[in-house]
């Protein structure tokens, strides 16, 4: 983790600087001069700092951009190749001390692959229309839309990339019971690992996955503690995740008190983009606006989970269908849900006759859209929640499902 400590160093310095001045509010500028003072801070034998101020006051003069050009041909063709000789080393992904949370293959580089950024634009697409209208903003409208969405793209495919990291760690410690895997399935559960995974990635990931993500927030001076807890709270449901589905897959008791946690947890990354957007916008967070959110999210959630309860049977997603058969029994399970479901629901429609009333009418027509739009017959606040069949023996189901996919070829 040597490179995430160099890393802090620099922001703390950058903080430093801005905090006493020294900020050009110039980005290269601003780390050429972090660093410079990195190495002035450094020990140098007997050298204090009053000596190391007066020996570059007494020679900067004497430094030119000239000079430096001529001192560059110092640095001969052979000490760059001995220096680029060392990165197959810190690239190697056999070297577990330079494996970090966001890219198993590189120390320096937060690497977000194109399928994260894929998986991420159907959020971003819906976290736009949904989530825009509470900030005053037109969807339509492109000069705002393209104003933020860097920042709001970054995260969500940042955030996906390690939800893909997190699902490869689930398949490593869970078999989803086929007797052989298949490389060429997509399936989860069947793909070959294409990237080591190593004790110190695994600790980092668990421990610590936002670090590389919080340091760029606090960089660019978007980060709030609000963002810092929200980014936790996914943290906890990855945990969770891994907890409650290896539990299932092993038949180990649930807690309903984790699964309730960890649904309500789910959503945590569009909090987030919206917290990030009142950052970005300079506004305050509006809390009314937050809470009811805050709810409609969790229903959305139940709905996805109903939608896609079979799918994740077969690849051991979290699901709170699964979970709640698990907990109360495949008779029992729907009755407990829908109990879950209405409270919900009383809550959001008190919460949406507190919002103005453009603003509900608004929404009410976006979650229309949207329920039509995904072909869901479930749905929260304006659809009908439809319980799929129940699986009681998923162990049974997954060894009828998995082989016949398998040998399904591919389109």
């Amino acid at each position: 983790m040597e490179a995430f400590e160099k890393l802090e160093k620099v922001q703390k310095m950058l903080s430093f600087m801005k905090s006493n001045g020294l900020s050009s509010n110039h980005q290269d500028s601003d780390r050429f001069l972090a660093h410079f003072l990195l190495f002035l801070i450094q020990p140098c034998g007997i050298l204090n700092m009053e000596k190391r101020c007066r020996l570059i006051s007494e020679n900067l003069s004497k430094i030119s951009a000239a000079g430096l050009e001529e001192a560059l041909l110092w640095f001969t063709v052979e000490d760059s190749q001995q220096t680029f000789a060392e990165l197959p080393s810190q690239l190697d992904p056999d070297n577990e001390s330079n494996l970090c949370p966001l890219s198993p293959n590189a120390e320096d580089m937060a690497v977000i692959g194109l399928d994260a950024m894929q998986r991420a634009n159907s959020t971003l697409e819906d976290f736009c229309r949904s989530y825009f209208m509470f900030h005053g903003m037109d969807v339509n409208e492109p000069q705002p839309v393209f104003k933020f969405l860097p920042v709001l793209s970054f995260t969500e495919s940042y955030i996906y990339q390690l939800d893909s990291f997190n699902e490869e760690i689930l398949c490593l410690s869970v078999d989803c019971g086929a007797p052989e895997r298949d490389p060429d399935s997509s399936h989860a559960g069947y793909k070959e690992h294409n990237w080591r995974v190593s004790r110190k990635f695994l600790d980092a990931f668990r421990t610590d996955p936002f670090r590389s993500l919080v340091l760029q927030l606090e960089h660019l001076g978007l980060l709030t503690e609000r963002i810092r807890t929200e980014l936790r709270f996914g943290a906890e449901y990855w945990a969770l995740e891994r907890k409650l589905c290896h539990a299932l897959i092993n038949k180990k008791e649930i807690l309903i008190e984790d699964v309730m946690r960890a649904i309500h947890l789910k959503s945590f990354d569009y909090r987030v983009l919206n917290l990030l957007l009142y950052r970005l916008r300079e506004q305050q967070v509006n809390d009314l606006h937050m809470e009811f959110l805050s709810i409609s999210e969790f229903l959305v959630e139940v709905s996805d989970d109903l939608f896609d309860y079979e799918d994740d049977v077969i690849e051991n997603n979290f699901n709170i269908l699964r979970m709640f058969v698990a907990i109360y029994g495949a008779s029992m399970a729907p009755r407990m849900l829908a109990k879950c479901i209405s409270e919900a629901e009383e809550k959001y429609e008190s919460l949406l006759e507190a919002l103005d009333p453009d603003l509900s009418s608004k929404y009410k027509r976006r979650c229309e859209e949207a329920t039509k739009e995904g072909g869901k017959v479930s749905g929260h606040a304006f659809g009908t929640w439809s319980i799929p069949p129940l699986i009681a023996d998923e162990e049974s189901y997954r060894s009828g499902i998995l082989p016949s996919k398998a040998t399904v070829p591919p389109d």
